[in-house]
């Protein structure tokens, strides 16, 4: 076969740029929706969390509400339990507020590199291919997610209404 006789299975109107811009649109896509996925997951550990911790809370007022006198040993272990449960609790939650916050910073710096590669890349690029500069808004205003725009704000309020932890 001749150099000419080679046929490509892309359709003649599209060029190399085409396909590495559009891989590299997925590929931004991707990263975008992994990191959706981490912060739905974190919404949810809080969540079951939040969920737990007002649940011996609740359990624990019940206990409390007993004047000491009325309170037999036992009560005062479960006391002494739920208390216990309800620290390591809020232990667990307290690292998993640091975690969404390391990933927080991770996801800035990652923006950030990303920002200087596509500033060196992208003028050489609007030049070959004569399209127009357009301004991407920021990750933050690209997404509704309350836990984007509010970061650890939600966390440290734990779950809203249903609990008081903090």
């Amino acid at each position: 076969l001749a150099k000419d006789d080679v046929v490509s299975m892309a359709d003649s109107t599209i060029t190399v740029d085409d396909i590495e811009g559009e891989l590299f649109k997925i590929e931004r896509i991707r990263d975008i929706l992994v990191r959706r996925e981490s912060e739905l997951r974190y919404m949810m550990d809080d969540i079951q969390l939040c969920k737990e911790i007002t649940r011996l809370k609740n359990e624990l007022h019940k206990l409390v509400s007993i004047p000491d006198k009325d309170k037999s040993n036992e009560d005062r272990q479960k006391e002494d339990e739920l208390l216990q449960q309800i620290h390591k609790l809020v232990e667990t939650r307290d690292f998993l507020v640091d975690d969404v916050e390391f990933e927080r910073l991770r996801e800035k710096e990652e923006d950030k590199e990303m920002a200087e590669f596509l500033k060196s890349r992208l003028p050489r690029n609007l030049k070959k291919s004569g399209a127009s500069s357009r301004r991407v808004p920021a990750r933050a205003q690209q997404t509704s997610s309350p836990f984007t725009k509010t970061g650890l704000t939600l966390l440290k309020e734990c779950c809203g209404f249903t609990c008081s932890i903090m």
